[in-house]
């Protein structure tokens, strides 16, 4: 009895779940499996040959190798300063935090046209800090560098707003209580803090390299666009498609959207592994 009055209390506290799920699956269908279907449809024409052909191109492979290596790289350096910058916001009081805070979320707000010629006019050969490094012969813009930098600007708020929150819910009575015992505080950080954060900073590393895979706007200024050396896999779609090779963007796109595909189910899949041994 108390099962069936619990169920019946648990419906009508969450009234509507056919129609809210009914909802949810139509919006995912129209805003994202009716785009990828439609990439795959327009892969259809292609035969396996021609499709390998395109795929294993050394210009497509290079510019697959500069896109994920240096969304990769960002992504990893987000994920150290993400967590550096979150741990400062939540853990300490400072004058202009508030600034502070508003200011990392300037990346999202900025149209990504306007990062990229701002972060060329910084890194430039003639910008501010690019001068300086120019006499020793040392480039920034117009190589991988550059556009890990600009990746490192696009995606560091993922990381910030993911891990802030779970370190705000944390609670410091372990701390406390290893710091009383005699654990350092490189030991607290490793045993009790990380792992409890790990999650959701592997979440932010997730999202800002996928975000930094797909980035076309700030890159295309500070990369150059030389084939086979800073030319990103975005900029090799929309070069084909101001030639009108449609065949050869849509091979481009799909092997890109199924290696994106493949590397987040692998970081799906530490998240899932992390969760448990946090656990």
């Amino acid at each position: 009895m108390n099962v069936i009055s619990t169920a019946a209390a648990r419906r009508k506290v969450l009234p509507g779940f056919g129609i809210t799920m009914g909802y949810s699956v139509l919006y995912l269908s129209l805003i994202v499996l009716l785009p990828l279907s439609a990439l795959l449809f327009n892969s259809t024409g292609l035969s396996w040959a021609k499709f390998w052909d395109i795929a294993t191109d050394p210009r497509v492979l290079a510019s697959y190798r500069v896109s994920i290596g240096t969304a990769a790289a960002a992504a990893l350096a987000n994920a150290f300063f993400g967590l550096l910058m979150a741990w400062v916001l939540v853990r300490y009081e400072f004058p202009g935090k508030r600034i502070f805070d508003a200011l990392i979320d300037l990346p999202f707000a900025l149209p990504t046209a306007v990062a990229g010629v701002s972060l060329t006019a910084l890194y430039s050969q003639n910008g501010w800090i690019g001068s300086l490094f120019e006499p020793y012969g040392f480039k920034i813009a117009f190589t991988p560098l550059g556009i890990t930098l600009a990746l490192m600007f696009i995606g560091i708020p993922f990381v910030v707003r993911t891990v802030q929150p779970v370190l705000e819910d944390l609670e410091r009575d372990m701390e406390e209580a290893a710091a009383t015992l005699g654990a350092g505080r490189g030991r607290i950080f490793l045993r009790i803090i990380l792992p409890e954060v790990f999650p959701a900073l592997l979440t932010g590393f997730a999202l800002a390299f996928a975000r930094g895979i797909g980035e076309y706007g700030s890159v295309v200024f500070i990369s150059g666009n030389m084939p086979m050396r800073t030319e990103i896999a975005p900029l090799l779609i929309m070069s084909k498609l101001e030639q009108f090779d449609y065949a050869g963007a849509t091979a481009v796109a799909l092997l890109l959207l199924l290696i994106s595909f493949l590397m987040l189910l692998v970081i799906n899949l530490l998240q899932r592994w992390a969760r448990k041994t946090s656990r």
